[in-house]
């Protein structure tokens, strides 16, 4: 059975978490990222890092076949928001719900695909995880499904950091919120939030 020092759901395009992953190494590190786009960046941005594996999935509580939405490579740039690239999620309305003065992003801007998802469980078998020191999730409002399916009795998670702002729908935060923390509670971890 497998430790790894860190493992990020969301992991966007590498660049946020590069030094932190320098910091890591040697330990095994496992990045997964759906978009296709931001899992090329990945491999741009963090060349050179023997060691990171990448999982190209999307992760949900069922293994399913589903529609996946997330901002088309050709408009990140007409965006003009850099972060828009780290926008994808099961739920297309939560990507539009994004739109602001700053922010016009339109459906032209997003690209549907059917994408067959894994549990967190299949990823700990497949790489026969039994450790992790550090879970981190960002994935766009499915965070509840994701850690509500995590069994703690077999596998040992030492800190997990999460996004929370869309846990009850796009900006809100409510009763899913509260189960995860009391699981998380009940499973020996404090919570204290981070505006990181």
């Amino acid at each position: 059975m497998s430790k790894f020092g860190l493992v990020v759901l969301g992991a966007h395009i590498g660049i946020h978490i590069k030094s932190e992953v320098q910091e890591i190494l040697p330990e095994k590190i496992l990045l997964v990222e759906p978009v296709p786009h931001n899992v090329k960046a990945i491999k741009k941005n963090l060349i050179n890092l023997d060691g990171v594996i990448i999982e190209q999935v999307a992760l949900s509580n069922k293994n399913e076949s589903k529609n996946f939405y997330f901002v088309k490579e050709d408009s990140i740039h007409k965006l003009k928001k850099h972060w828009s690239s780290g926008i994808g999620s099961f739920n297309k309305q939560h990507i539009l719900d994004h739109k602001s003065k700053r922010f016009k992003i339109e459906e032209e801007d997003i690209e549907e695909v059917s994408i067959n998802t894994l549990r967190f469980k299949d990823i700990v078998e497949k790489y026969q995880i039994k450790q992790i020191n550090k879970l981190l999730i960002d994935v766009e409002g499915s965070e509840y499904e994701i850690l509500n399916d995590i069994d703690f009795n077999s596998l040992e998670i030492k800190k997990i950091l999460f996004e929370y702002k869309h846990f009850d729908g796009y900006k809100k935060t409510g009763q899913k919120l509260e189960k995860i923390l009391e699981k998380l509670n009940i499973n020996g971890y404090k919570s204290t939030k981070d505006r990181k």
